[in-house]
């Protein structure tokens, strides 16, 4: 009995999950079958297979032949098995030796025995570290490969170098571990901002804390400008985060190596549908709110959003993933984002200006703005109006502080909560909260009664506080605090 056993990973998610290729050559007439829950482009590899181990110079075998891919329940997609089931082949009818090589194989097979890039190989490079295995994988993956460190990684351009390598006539080396370099953070510079003080200190806020934002105001005012100027205040990921980033990004397109510690900024169009934006589809892949993990999610022109589309972001902005269900398929895909949004005030953009307005801007106004849902409202830490800018601002030679210094700040306010409580204020729970809310329990209850502010707004409100006490350096937060993150949720 021939059979042979060949060690691999599939791609559920962000996951790896371990797939044993089994391969047996019994009698009977010439048949090539592929069982354990293969999708169409994995049952096309019988003859990407047969042709790759022909122009490769063996022999294809005559033979009943029986791949097993185990589990059987766990659906196996993508063209990432050719080269375990071709090696699987060849081991089997003894024309490779055996051997006890703790080393797992990925890889898409041309006809001519070449081996093509796949998507998402660094989840898998990740979980082969965890499990102590070594890791063969196509030439054209290799750069994003080495960024795993924990892995020893090899990197083929056909199946003859792997057989090669297999029966130790030509060793290959196994790849250098990149390092990527810290450049200077993305984004131009905050310095080419004039006037809009109130909306700089938002910003400033925002990036300080994790919080999510929300600016109003007519076309021109600098709404899309600020936004793209918050990347260039946040900090740069973490080898870990930059980790977790780049392997979301392996399964749709692989990022530059010198985006690797930069957070990632993600403005999907107002046309986007909702799948595109949270994930999906019969293979569930992930979407620009996945996409935009660590980093910001910029949507300008909210109000455009299909209402359904943007109804979608509600569970992802409490829970930070997202959970796609399909007939056969489930996957969860992390979406840790930083929401920033921008619109303008009624259709026409000028609402309250009585030389611009269209002149019915309370109907149309109102019909606009509820094109966005209380609840999705409710779940947005800072809200501003943002003011045209004056002439006499816009003209003027005094520029405003750079993103390098702002960033300087930032970054010290991000590591008194880190050192405080390993987190960001955005993500502090209610039970964190309560001895915020207990010492101005009398004042809360008056703004409760009041402005008729929700459990979610009020809990929101005292995450700001405690970032506005932060940037000030203070042990405690004041009513001071209080009242200026309030008046964040009621200026819009």
């Amino acid at each position: 009995m021939a059979i042979s056993l060949i060690r691999t990973r599939a791609q559920v998610g962000v996951q790896a999950p371990p797939v044993q290729v089994e391969t047996h050559l019994g009698p009977g007439l010439p048949a090539f079958n592929i069982v354990g829950l293969p999708e169409a482009a994995v049952r096309e590899s019988r003859d990407r297979v047969r042709s790759a181990i022909v122009n490769s110079g063996f022999q294809f075998p005559q033979q009943r032949i029986t791949v097993n891919l185990a589990p059987a329940d766990l659906p196996k997609v993508g063209g990432r098995f050719d080269l375990p089931i071709a090696l699987g082949i060849l081991a089997a009818t003894k024309q490779l030796p055996a051997h006890s090589e703790s080393m797992e194989y990925l890889g898409e097979l041309a006809l001519s025995g070449a081996l093509r890039p796949i998507q998402g190989v660094l989840p898998a490079a990740l979980a082969c570290g965890k499990a102590d295995y070594a890791l063969m994988i196509p030439y054209d993956n290799g750069t994003e490969a080495s960024l795993c460190r924990q892995t020893e990684i090899f990197a083929a351009q056909s199946l003859l170098e792997v057989c090669a390598h297999w029966s130790k006539q030509t060793l290959l080396q196994p790849l250098q571990h990149q390092t990527p370099r810290h450049h200077t953070a993305a984004g131009a510079c905050l310095s080419q901002v004039r006037g809009q003080l109130q909306a700089r200190r938002a910003l400033e806020i925002a990036a300080s804390g994790g919080h999510s934002l929300l600016m109003s105001g007519p076309p021109g005012s600098g709404k899309s400008m600020l936004a793209s100027r918050l990347p260039s205040l946040l900090p740069p990921l973490q080898e870990e985060e930059a980790l977790e980033v780049a392997s979301v990004h392996s399964l749709h397109r692989s990022r530059a190596a010198d985006d690797f510690y930069q957070r990632p900024f993600r403005a999907p169009h107002h046309t986007a549908s909702a799948v595109a934006l949270v994930g999906g589809g019969s293979n569930p892949r992930p979407g620009e709110i996945s996409l935009a993990h660590r980093g910001i999610l910029f949507l300008d022109e909210l109000p455009e959003f299909d209402r359904k589309v943007l109804e979608v972001l509600r569970e992802p902005l409490e829970t930070g993933e997202v959970s796609i269900a399909r007939a056969t398929r489930q996957a969860t895909f992390p979406a840790r984002f930083q929401l920033i949004a921008a619109m303008n005030p009624c259709p026409c953009g000028y609402l309250g200006n009585p030389e611009k307005s269209c002149g019915y801007h309370c109907d149309k106004a109102k019909r606009y703005q509820g094109k966005i849902s209380g609840p999705f409202l409710d779940r947005i830490d800072l809200q501003l109006e943002v003011q045209a800018v004056r002439a006499d601002e816009l003209m003027a030679h005094d520029v405003g502080e750079s993103s390098e210094l702002v960033r300087r700040r930032v970054k010290a306010t991000q590591q008194r909560q880190l050192k405080r409580q390993g987190k960001l204020n955005h993500l502090l729970d209610i039970d964190e909260l309560k001895p915020i809310i207990d010492q101005h329990r009398d004042w809360l209850m008056h703004v409760l009664d009041s402005l008729s502010i929700s459990a979610r707004a009020l809990h929101r409100t005292a995450r700001v506080a405690r970032t506005l006490a932060d940037m000030a350096d203070l042990e405690a937060v004041t009513q001071t605090q209080l009242q200026e993150a309030l008046g964040f949720r009621i200026s819009h």
